[in-house]
C-alpha cells in the first residue's frame, strides 16, 4: 500500500490557504480526529457520499502514500476497510494531481480517473 495513491478531499479555499502557507493542518474533523482523512481511489466514492454530500466548492488532491512519511498509518475504519490517516502536518506541493470536484446534471460529483 505504501506506492499506492491516495486522495485528500478538501474545500478549495483551504487548498489555496495551504498552499500559500506550505502545510495543510486538517479540516474541522480531522483536527478533531487527530490525523488527517484520506481514501484509496475505491474509497473515494463512499467518502464523499458520506461526508460530503452537501458541499461545494470542493477539490481532490492525489498524493503518493510513500511520500507522506512515517506519519501515515493504515488503520481500520467503515465495515474494518483500512484508510490511510496521517499523523502530520500535510505539504501540499507533495501533491501529483489537484482536480476540481464538479457536478453533473444530476448532482453527482464528476471525478477524476482515480488509480
Amino acid at each position: 500500500m505504501t506506492d499506492s495513491l491516495i486522495y485528500k478531499i478538501l474545500d478549495r479555499a483551504d487548498w489555496m490557504l495551504a498552499c500559500d502557507k506550505g502545510v495543510y493542518s486538517g479540516s474541522a474533523d480531522d483536527l478533531r480526529d487527530g490525523f488527517i482523512h484520506f481514501s484509496t481511489g475505491p474509497q473515494v466514492p463512499g467518502t464523499l457520499d458520506r461526508h460530503f454530500a452537501d458541499a461545494q466548492n470542493l477539490v481532490i488532491a492525489a498524493f503518493s502514500a510513500q511520500s507522506l512519511g512515517a506519519g501515515l498509518r493504515w488503520e481500520a475504519s467503515r465495515r474494518g476497510e483500512l484508510f490511510p490517516h496521517l499523523y502530520a502536518g500535510l505539504d501540499p506541493h507533495l501533491a501529483i494531481k489537484v482536480h476540481a470536484l464538479n457536478r453533473d446534471a444530476e448532482g453527482r460529483f464528476i471525478l477524476p480517473p482515480l488509480v
